[in-house]
C-alpha cells in the first residue's frame, strides 16, 4: 500500500503537506476554511498507535465553524518518516520533533487539542511557548509523573504485558498488538470498528521494524529511574504557567485513564477547566463520539473567543 497517496475509501481526503525536522520528513494536514486564510489555528495531536486519521471527522465541523485545522503525524506515525533508533522515541525527543514542526508553521493564538501521548508532547511545547497558546483541550491524556506508590498492576493487563522488556517487544513488533488488540479493545462503540478503519491504522506499521514507534508504551515513566522521568517531570513542573481557557473531554468508559482517577489530578493543575464526560466512549473517544465531541469543542471555542 502506498500510504502517502491513500485516502482509505475517501474517508481521508486531505491534501498532504510535509516539512523536514531533524532530517526526517514529517507529514501534516493543514486545511483553511473557505474565504478565511487568516483563520485561528487548531492543532490536533494524536498518540500511540494512531495518526492524523484519528481526527478525520473533526475537520469538517471545525472548518465550517471557521477555524484552520492542523493535524500532524508525529515522527514514526502515519505518513511521517520513521527513525529506527529507539531512543528517538523518548518523550524529550518527541517534544523536540513537535517543536521543530511548530517552529516551521510559526503560529500564534493556538488552540491545542491533545489525546494520549499528544498531551505530554503538546504541553511539553506549550509550557515553553505559552505566549503562543490561546486555549488547551485535553482528552484522555496526561503530562505528569504518577506517585511512586501507584502499583503497575493498576494498568490494564494488556498494557502491563506490553511494558515487559522481552515479551512486550515480541508482541508489539511481531504481532502489532497495539493496533490489532489495544486499539479495538479501547473503542467502546464496537459498531464503529470496520475493516476500513483497521486498515487505516495498520497501514503505517506493515512489518516488524516499522512498529518500533508503538513501543512508546514502554516509555511511560512510572518510576523515577525511568529514562523519560526527568522530561515528564520538567513538563509537569511548568504546567501551571499556562493560564489559558482549558477544557477536559473524557470518555466515561476510558480504561487507560479512568476519569474518576485522572480528572481530579488535572483539576488540581487547572481548577478553572470545564469538564465534559462523554457516555459510551473510551480511550479513543475520537472514534467513539467525534460529532458529540465537536459540538462540545465548538461551544468551548465560542465561549472563549
Amino acid at each position: 500500500m502506498d500510504i502517502q497517496n491513500e485516502t482509505f475509501g475517501g474517508t481521508y481526503p486531505f491534501k498532504p503537506n510535509y516539512t523536514t525536522v531533524n532530517g526526517l520528513r514529517l507529514h501534516y494536514i493543514d486545511e483553511n476554511p473557505k474565504d478565511n486564510p487568516s483563520a485561528e489555528p487548531i492543532v490536533m495531536l494524536h498518540g500511540n498507535p494512531t495518526w492524523s486519521y484519528l481526527y478525520r471527522n473533526f475537520l469538517p465541523p471545525l472548518l465550517q465553524a471557521g477555524y484552520r485545522c492542523i493535524v500532524p503525524d508525529h515522527m514514526g506515525y502515519g505518513k511521517s518518516e520513521k527513525s529506527l533508533t529507539r531512543e528517538e522515541y523518548r518523550l524529550e525527543r518527541k517534544i523536540d520533533y513537535f517543536t521543530g514542526f511548530m517552529d516551521h508553521l510559526n503560529l500564534s493564538e493556538i488552540t491545542l487539542i491533545m489525546q494520549d501521548w499528544g498531551g505530554s508532547i503538546g504541553l511539553g511545547y506549550a509550557v515553553e511557548h505559552k505566549d503562543r497558546i490561546k486555549r488547551i483541550i485535553l482528552m484522555s491524556t496526561w503530562a505528569f509523573v504518577f506517585p511512586e506508590d501507584v502499583p503497575e498492576d493498576t494498568l490494564p493487563p494488556l498494557l502491563r504485558m506490553c511494558r515487559e522488556p522481552e515479551i512486550g517487544e515480541t508482541i508489539l513488533l511481531a504481532y502489532n498488538v497495539f493496533v490489532e488488540g489495544f486499539l479495538p479493545l479501547s473503542i467502546v462503540r464496537k459498531e464503529k470498528i470496520s475493516n476500513q478503519l483497521m486498515d487505516a491504522y495498520r497501514a503505517p506499521f506493515p512489518d516488524y521494524n516499522s512498529r518500533v514507534p508503538t513501543m512508546a508504551i514502554q516509555d511511560v515513566p512510572l518510576r523515577s529511574d525511568h529514562p523519560s522521568y526527568p522530561a515528564m517531570k520538567a513538563v509537569q513542573e511548568k504546567l501551571n504557567i499556562l493560564n489559558v481557557p482549558t477544557c477536559f473531554i473524557w470518555g466515561e468508559n476510558d480504561h487507560v485513564f479512568p476519569p474518576d482517577l485522572v480528572l481530579p489530578i488535572w483539576q488540581e493543575i487547572y481548577p478553572h477547566g470545564e469538564i465534559h464526560r462523554i457516555p459510551r466512549a473510551g480511550h479513543f473517544l475520537q472514534e467513539d463520539a467525534p460529532y458529540e465531541i465537536c459540538e462540545v469543542i465548538k461551544n468551548f471555542l465560542k465561549k472563549t473567543s
